[in-house]
């Protein structure tokens, strides 16, 4: 990335053209310059995030995963004739979705495509290591560099809410997918669950960062300059969350797109509440201080709380209260 930052704010990419390099450690005068510009910030932000990802989310490549992937996938599209042929992640992040997916049969070849360098790297990374065939390229969602109707299944989890124009990603989704081909992105949070959620991150880390100040609970205290940098992230983050749904949005924006068969679904509510301090805390504190039996709570609380939302409180509490909006819809014939 050159001082500029031209390459990663153009991003006008053909096949022949190099990939911009990953930037992991990004300057305050870049942050302050990122503030004003939302794609860079989306570029900073994950770069800056990439290699350490997968522990902060608690993401794995493993049956847990695996499981969680096929699910979320299952719960907005149904049952589909499997495996698709190739699949693209928009928005790969470090490829949690798309490689899980590929893991449980949804598709045999692959694509990741992010506007992080960083992230597109770990991607590449995380997919060789399982032996799954899967190329990358950094690119921009509102203008995917492949040729029309080149896939049959489009993914992304977490993304739209990053995206500054959700319809033109879409558009742009559609016009690669195959004719009958399936987009299902989900992850995607709603109005009303990133309200709780956020209140609830940021009183979780009030209280662990100052409570962690007392003398005998300092080994429990990330050092300064790892908080500092959390902290300044922090101040991206909120720059690269530009959107947040309801199902009915997201419906109305994938039909506006030209999609068919749109569908929209929405999860964890109870699962939300003790999920986002979870995260939160282990995002304030050294990670050696977590061991097996914190995350055999933290799966088992959040499995047994989903099962709660999706057996009783699904029946009672409207759709939109769930933090997760999921969405499919498929490319006209």
């Amino acid at each position: 990335m050159t001082s500029s930052h031209e390459p990663v704010r153009r991003l006008s990419l053909v096949p022949d053209t190099e990939d911009p390099a990953p930037n992991p450690h990004a300057t305050a005068e870049e942050v302050a310059a990122a503030l004003e510009d939302t794609k860079l910030a989306q570029v900073l932000y994950h770069d800056w995030e990439a290699e350490t990802y997968d522990d902060k989310w608690s993401i794995s490549y493993d049956d847990r995963c695996i499981d969680y992937a096929r699910g979320r996938f299952d719960a907005v599209a149904g049952k589909q004739h499997l495996p698709y042929g190739r699949a693209l992640e928009l928005g790969c992040g470090t490829g949690f979705f798309l490689l899980n997916l590929m893991q449980a049969g949804v598709a045999e070849k692959g694509s990741v495509t992010d506007l992080s360098p960083g992230m597109v790297k770990v991607a590449l990374r995380n997919a060789a290591n399982l032996g799954l065939d899967v190329d990358g390229r950094v690119a921009d969602a509102e203008g995917i560099p492949y040729e029309d109707n080149t896939f049959d299944l489009v993914v992304g989890h977490a993304v739209l809410h990053h995206i500054p124009d959700v319809e033109q990603a879409l558009r742009e989704v559609l016009r690669v997918l195959k004719p009958g081909g399936r987009f299902v992105f989900a992850g995607e949070p709603s109005t009303v669950g990133n309200f709780y959620a956020r209140w609830l991150s940021r009183v979780t880390w009030e209280a662990t960062t100052n409570v962690t100040k007392v003398p005998f609970l300092n080994g429990w205290r990330r050092p300064q300059a790892e908080l500092d940098e959390s902290s300044r992230a922090a101040a991206l983050e909120a720059v690269v969350d530009l959107h947040t749904f309801s199902p009915a949005d997201l419906e109305r924006i994938a039909t506006a797109a030209g999609a068919a068969g749109v569908h929209a679904h929405s999860e964890e509510f109870a699962a939300a509440m003790l999920g986002w301090p979870v995260r939160t805390f282990q995002a304030a504190v050294p990670a050696e201080k977590l061991g097996w039996g914190w995350a055999k709570f933290a799966f088992g609380g959040w499995r047994t709380l989903t099962w709660v939302d999706e057996k009783i409180l699904r029946h009672v509490v409207p759709r939109g209260f769930f933090y997760n909006v999921l969405i499919t819809g498929v490319k006209p014939s």
